[in-house]
Formats: structure tokens, C-alpha cells, sequence
């Protein structure tokens, strides 16, 4: 293997920051000559970029192979008639980039691959004996995000590893996921990714359970909580622990006259003043927008103290998508006295025609209340959920709070960041219902097949790993994702055909060098090197010309020895060895 020379190298380093990125690791990808901006949320992979793309698809692909996956490649241009028979070409709405040919036909770039692999398997397997089978690509996807940030981490277009298995039966699939699942803790392991695994919530995927692989970053949009016992939940999945209340003792419910503004800050100042002992239930007007557009008034109750989250809710109502009502909406319902909305005249109580009533988990059942009584200036105190009033469905919809009670029982939550590299899904039947794949079974009866679906975000996962891996002064990358595995650095002129002949000794032993032989002084060198972030670097000057020593540093520990140079390949080789099985022996931990 021959050692590349930077004089040669098709890239350039910025001393700078651009001014146009907003997290380190997008920074020091483009400074460090790995990828450029061509538009906003898409970049062009240099050489270097793509070498770091490459060896972590190497991995995916090896651990892909220890469970016998196997690889294809779909189109990325894909017709409408492929995603019809599911419903999403119309339920990602704006999310997806959509056009027509020359002959007028719909087409979309694919944001994600179920319906083609689907209608693959389909053309191809006729028979249970053809089961079980996974198989996967990877590909380049196509999102239309409003805000792409971030760098590579959201982006419009991306790369991603999609996997999907094919069983015969229910339990089939539940051992593929399994399979999918540990192989993913390898790869993130091998490419020394810290990960967290938390239940998640399917969405337009559909399916049953499924599990995100979330890297915890400050940086990252994905907001989980996490237990003392260490389980983790999205909060669009966390399920709030429910209880019932006994209201035997609570009298019946009556009106009362409350001559405020309607808020609930003054509602709960009046109570105070009257030293009337209750708890507000806050109704909230919705608009729900369907996938064809259509929208729906609805109203969701919650604690006084709890705020609204529409993400939470919507993963709830999916596909439906939820937005707070405005002054236009509130016309076409006069029932809902704005301030003074009650329960009397929504959900099961409010006959036919009435705005859908959902309530949050936070309210138990037997619970009493104090909420509007849809006139203006009135309340209704005691009103018992279960006893007065029900709704149309107990939904998730309050913001997760720290300190909030674990589902597991073990404790108070905490709230923390992350990044999504990774999902799996049990989809069920969903897909081979709706594209009609069934297979001859055993007795020669049609069945359905059972499908998993498995993802990771391979160009955002080397976003991950420069935010996740990194200093100061540069990257600092994994050996195992790694573009050169050493960076050898000729301080000086006399000491260039030193460091060629020592890449030259590198590369028999089967290690990427690169070979900074730059008409550049020794400073800018040695902070290309940092920037760049091979995990050793070796370096050829003073020492070199004064005691026949090389400086070899561990780029992540910091560590430097001084070799004498005849060893400087052998010590170079050790240390790598040292980096890797590191690596690999993190990788097999339970």
C-alpha cells in the first residue's frame, strides 16, 4: 500500500471557521478539506470525506454479512404508483421531494425504501422455502427539511443504510430484529460511538415495537428521558404511568361565577383569593390537518402547569398533524367560549357534531377538577373525570418534565439530547397487506410475510463521530473511520525522503499513511495534522536530525514517545494494533 503525499491531495485546510455552519463537527469537516457546501443541506464528499463515508460502510457491511444479510441497490427515482397503495405518497405531505417527467407521470425521490423493497421481495419469492431473507442497501435519500442544520447531521439529502427482513411468521421476525439490533450495537461500538437505546415511536413507518439508537449530544434535536434503571424512552414513546383516584368524598360538581380575563393565571389567583381548594383542567383548542388536507377542530385537556406538546400528541393522532387553533378557527365552533371552554360540549358529552375531546394521561381517572363551563365568567368546580366527564381518547400531550415518574417504576426522569443514528422496526403485516405479498406456505396456502425494517444514518453517523471526537485543535478520529490511520510530518526538508521511505514501510505493513511533503513550514503542518485528525501522528525534525529519533503521538491520548527511527514503522504498527483492538474488544461487551 503506498503512502499518499498532501502535495498531491485533492483538498484544501481553512484556518477559519465558515461563517455559514452552526455546530463544531460541520465546521471541522469543511475546514479540514472533508466536505463542501454546495447548497443548504447538501455537500459535496471530498476525497478525504469519502475515505472516513467508506471505512464506515466497510463496517456496516461486515456486520451486515455476520448475520447473513444481503446487499442490493434500488433506484432513488421512484414512481408515485410504488408508494400509493400505502397511503404516504400523501402522508409526507411537503416532506418529500415530488416532480413529474416529461410525460406528466409523479415521481418522488425516495426518503425511505419499505414500498420498493416490498415489491422487490414480492417479484422474487413466491414460496416459504425462499424464507427467511434480509436484505439491505446502502443508498442516498432525499428529504425536503424546511430548516436543514447541522451539517451533515440534517440535511436534504443524506445517506442511509436501510435493512429489511422477510419471515413467515410473527416470531421470524421478532429473531431478525434481534439479529439487526445486536449488529447495530457492534458497528457503533467498532466506530467507538457512544449510543443510547430508547423505545421510540414508529410513525409513518408504522409497525409495532421499534427502538432508536440515539448518540447523546447536546447538539442533537432528539430529546429523550432516561431512568435510574437505565432504560431510555423518546418522549414521543414514554408512556405516562396511570393511576386512579377514589372521589367518593367529592361532592357534586356546580358552577361558579369567575368575573376574570379567562386565563388560567388569573383563574388560579381568583380560587386563591376565594380559598377554593382545586385543580384546573386547562382546555386547549387544536386543528388537525389530515394527509389530503382536510382539517378538524378538536380540544385536549391537561394540568394547569403542564404545556402542550404537539409532537407528543401527534404521535398519538399519526398521521394526523396538530397545530394550535387560531381566532379564524374558533368561529366556526361558537361552543367554545375562548377562556371559558369547558367539557360539557366536546367529546362524549357533547352529542353529535362536537369537537373530539382528548385528554391527557396526566389526569386520572377519578380525579376532580376545576375547568370553564362554557359561558363567559363561569366555572364548574368538582367535576370528576369517570363520574362527569369522559373523552374521546387518553393521549400523550403534556411536555415530559425532569423529574417526571419512570413508567419502569424506578425513579424520577432525567432529560437529556441526542442524535438519531440508528432505528428499528417490527412493521408487522402493514406493508405486505397493503402491496398484497403473500407466499405459498407450508401447506400450500397463502400467507402474509412478516417484515422488519432497520436503519442507520451512515453520513450522519460521521457527523457523530466528529462532534463526538474532537478537541480544540481538530478531529480526532477512531482508528476504525479513520481516513489515514498515520500522519507523517517531514518538519524539515532534510527529513523528506525519511518520511516517504517511512510511509513507504507503513503502507507494506497494510497501514494508510499520509505523508505531509508540503513546501510549508513546520506550524502550519503541525496544525493540519491536529485538524485532520489522524489518530497517530509521526513527526520528523530536530530530533530526527539531532539523535535519529521520530516523534510518534497518540492523537487522542495525547501520549508522545520518541523512537529511534529504524523502529519508528514497528512502533507505529503497535500502536495501531493497540488503537484497533480497543475497538474491537468494545465491540464485543454485552
Amino acid at each position: 500500500m503506498k503512502p499518499t503525499y498532501f502535495s498531491e491531495l485533492f483538498t484544501r485546510t481553512l484556518r477559519d471557521d465558515p461563517a455559514d455552519e452552526d455546530v463544531d463537527s460541520a465546521k471541522l469537516l469543511v475546514r479540514g478539506g472533508y466536505v463542501r457546501k454546495m447548497a443548504p443541506g447538501v455537500f459535496a464528499w471530498l476525497p478525504l470525506g469519502l475515505k472516513v463515508l467508506k471505512n464506515v460502510e466497510d463496517v456496516i457491511r461486515e456486520e451486515m454479512a455476520s448475520i447473513g444479510a444481503q446487499e442490493v441497490h434500488l433506484p432513488a427515482l421512484l414512481p408515485k404508483s410504488v408508494y400509493a397503495p400505502t397511503g404516504r405518497w400523501d402522508e409526507y405531505g411537503e416532506n418529500i421531494f415530488k416532480l413529474k417527467d416529461r410525460h406528466g407521470s409523479d415521481y418522488l425521490l425516495a426518503p425511505t425504501h419499505e414500498e420498493p423493497f416490498t415489491l422487490l421481495a414480492k417479484d422474487l419469492i413466491s414460496s416459504y422455502k425462499d424464507l427467511p431473507v434480509t436484505l439491505y442497501q446502502i443508498q442516498t435519500k432525499y428529504r425536503d427539511e424546511a430548516r436543514p442544520r447541522a451539517g451533515l447531521i440534517r440535511g436534504r439529502e443524506f445517506i442511509m443504510k436501510d435493512a429489511y427482513s422477510f419471515t413467515l411468521k410473527e416470531e421470524g421476525m421478532k429473531d431478525c430484529y434481534a439479529q439487526e439490533r445486536d449488529a447495530y450495537e457492534r458497528v457503533f461500538r467498532r466506530l467507538g460511538v457512544d449510543y443510547v437505546i430508547v423505545r421510540a415511536f414508529s410513525g409513518p413507518m408504522g409497525g409495532s415495537e421499534s427502538e432508536e439508537f440515539l448518540c447523546p449530544l447536546e447538539i442533537g434535536e432528539d430529546t429523550f428521558v432516561k431512568a435510574p434503571s437505565g432504560k431510555a424512552w423518546n418522549v414521543e414513546a414514554l408512556k405516562t404511568p396511570r393511576e386512579e383516584e377514589d372521589f367518593s368524598s367529592v361532592s357534586a360538581s356546580r358552577d361558579i361565577e369567575t368575573p376574570i380575563d379567562g386565563s388560567v393565571a388569573s383563574l388560579r389567583s381568583f380560587l386563591d383569593r376565594e380559598g377554593i381548594e382545586a385543580k384546573i383542567l386547562k382546555n386547549v383548542v387544536i386543528r388537525l390537518t389530515a394527509p389530503d388536507g382536510e382539517t378538524t377542530l378538536a380540544v385536549v385537556g391537561l394540568p394547569e402547569g403542564r404545556q402542550l406538546d404537539l409532537k407528543r400528541l401527534e404521535a398519538c393522532l399519526s398521521p394526523l398533524e396538530a397545530s394550535l387553533a387560531d381566532e379564524e378557527d374558533l368561529k366556526s365552533h361558537p361552543e367554545l367560549v375562548k377562556g371559558f371552554i369547558g367539557v360539557k360540549k366536546v367529546g362524549p358529552q357533547g352529542g353529535p357534531g362536537s369537537c373530539p375531546y382528548f385528554l391527557d394521561a396526566h389526569v386520572a381517572k377519578g380525579s376532580a377538577w376545576c375547568t370553564g363551563s362554557d359561558r363567559e365568567g363561569a366555572h364548574t368546580l368538582n367535576l370528576v373525570y369517570g363520574r362527569d366527564f369522559g373523552c374521546d381518547k387518553v393521549v400523550e400531550a403534556a411536555q415530559v418534565e425532569e423529574g417526571d415518574l419512570s413508567p419502569d417504576g424506578s425513579g424520577k426522569l432525567s432529560i437529556e439530547r441526542g442524535v438519531e443514528i440508528g432505528q428499528v422496526f417490527q412493521l408487522g403485516l402493514k406493508y405486505s397487506k397493503s402491496m398484497g405479498f403473500e407466499v405459498a406456505g407450508p401447506s400450500g396456502a397463502l400467507q402474509e410475510v412478516w417484515m422488519g425494517s432497520y436503519g442507520i444514518g451512515v453520513s450522519r453517523l460521521v457527523a457523530c463521530i466528529a462532534e463526538s471526537h474532537r478537541d480544540g485543535r481538530g478531529l480526532i478520529w477512531p482508528i476504525s473511520a479513520a481516513p489515514f490511520k498515520v500522519q507523517i510530518v517531514s518538519a524539515r526538508k532534510e527529513c523528506a525522503q525519511f518520511c516517504s521511505h517511512l510511509g513507504e514501510e507503513i503502507g507494506s505493513r497494510g497501514l494508510e499513511a499520509l505523508v505531509d511533503d508540503r513546501n510549508e513550514s513546520a506550524g502550519v503542518k503541525f496544525a493540519d495534522a491536529e485538524l485532520l485528525g489522524s489518530p497517530i501522528i509521526a513527526v520528523a525534525g530536530k530530533g530526527y536530525m539531532e539523535k535519529g529519533e521520530v516523534e510518534v503521538r497518540d492523537r487522542e491520548s495525547g501520549e508522545v514517545s520518541h523512537v529511534p527511527a529504524e523502529r519508528a514503522a514497528e512502533e507505529i504498527f503497535n500502536l495501531s494494533s493497540r488503537l484497533r483492538r480497543a475497538l474491537l474488544c468494545q465491540s464485543c461487551l454485552e
